[in-house]
């Protein structure tokens, strides 16, 4: 089985691109009830995944720093503490796996390393639960 039979396409993920607040990054965090965000820069490659610890670890390390003034933080300069790791397309499912172990979704990228969406944990283990039960 290919790791794009797991793929959910970047046109059905939220994401945020490395020029966004962290405001607006907060935001689409609550409108998506997601703990973590995927990260696109201006190019359309996977920069990174932005996570709601991340958030609260700058809220805490920047004095005087407001919830309006988050406007101002653009997510590029917010220290990420968790490498989320991308998998290649065309990688072998091992590769996938191995990852998806440690992180609740797997970036997927082409072979420039733009953002093709990502593999969620949870369709991992439905699919085997699904096939090796039955």
């Amino acid at each position: 089985m290919e790791i794009s039979a797991f793929l959910l396409p970047k046109e059905e993920v939220a994401y945020i691109s490395s020029s966004h607040s962290m405001l607006e990054a907060m935001e689409q965090l609550e409108k998506h009830s997601y703990t973590a965000i995927p990260i696109i820069d201006e190019t359309g490659k996977y920069a990174g995944t932005l996570s709601e610890g991340d958030l609260l670890w700058k809220l805490k390390r920047t004095p005087g720093l407001t919830f309006e003034g988050m406007a101002s933080v653009p997510v590029s300069t917010i220290q990420r503490h968790v490498l989320n790791e991308s998998v290649y397309i065309r990688a072998e499912m091992e590769d996938m796996l191995t990852l998806a172990a440690d992180q609740n979704f797997v970036p997927v990228v082409d072979q420039d390393g733009v953002f093709l969406g990502i593999i969620r944990r949870k369709d991992i283990i439905e699919y085997y639960t699904r096939n090796i039960t039955d």
